[in-house]
């Protein structure tokens, strides 16, 4: 479902002022026996969700939500994580380039692109724990636009494109817009949850738990998947590879680093 679009019989004194921010948290678990592993572990994340990948993930978010991109900004940090910075505007907004001004060649160790009434960004960051196994990695990304863009539109894609253990998600409308009679606006298109714009396969997939405040346009959802197979959370080995006995006790160091992250905060020990 994509977010109803701005009525078109309203129509408004200047620029639309309304500025809507939509903010993941993406958590991926696993479970890695040896230090061998671990780095391997976070050489597969490295690898997968590099300044590169990062930077088409977002030229992908710019495309959906209606955008240009002006400037992006990728940088890969040692030993690990990445960084992505997208600068963007509304395509009518964007002046035409003069021919055969080009615009400058774009390196991978240092790749740039602006908006001018928006941005996006993605921040990753890869960790684990000291002694029992247990890894996580973490994405944030924030899609903020204002005028016409909607970040609603790109929220699925990014779902699909992280496929993580849990999803946080904030979203916020800020400031408002003035019609021809001076009446001002403090939204422009109706929502109740986050949740309205999910996919079925997305709802069908999580948990989820919503925590909204109406009143002050934030909405915040929660997620975390619904199924578990210990099978997907080993890196390096399978379930084969341990007893039963050491299989219950990784599941539930799994299931107890989900749980925490998901309520934001440490469970008693039992």
């Amino acid at each position: 479902m994509k977010p109803k679009k701005l009525d078109k019989k309203l129509k408004l004194y200047g620029f639309n002022n309304l500025t809507k921010t939509l903010s993941f948290n993406f958590y991926d678990v696993c479970y890695a026996t040896s230090e061998r592993h671990r780095d391997e572990y976070i050489e597969y994340i490295d690898e997968a969700y590099n300044g590169q990948r990062l930077t088409q993930i977002l030229n992908e978010v710019a495309t959906m939500v209606g955008a240009v991109v002006l400037n992006i900004a990728s940088q890969d940090y040692h030993p690990k994580g990445a960084s992505v910075t997208m600068l963007i505007a509304e395509e009518e907004a964007v002046p035409e380039q003069p021919a055969g001004d080009e615009p400058p060649e774009l390196r991978p160790e240092a790749v740039v692109a602006h908006l001018d009434k928006s941005h996006i960004t993605v921040h990753t960051y890869p960790e684990s724990h000291p002694d029992k196994g247990v890894m996580t990695f973490r994405a944030d990304i924030d899609v903020s636009t204002c005028g016409r863009v909607s970040p609603l539109r790109a929220l699925n894609y990014l779902i699909q494109c992280f496929d993580e253990d849990i999803v946080v998600i904030d979203y916020r409308v800020r400031g408002f817009t003035r019609d021809v009679r001076g009446k001002k606006h403090f939204i422009d298109h109706k929502i109740n949850s986050i949740q309205n714009f999910l996919s079925k396969d997305t709802k069908r997939r999580y948990q989820m738990m919503d925590v909204n405040v109406y009143q002050e346009k934030i909405f915040h959802t929660k997620m975390i998947l619904k199924d578990f197979d210990l099978n997907g959370y080993l890196f390096g080995l399978g379930k084969g590879d341990f007893s039963k006995k050491e299989q219950k006790t990784i599941e539930r160091r799994i299931r107890r680093e989900m749980a925490e992250i998901f309520y934001g905060r440490n469970l008693p020990r039992t």
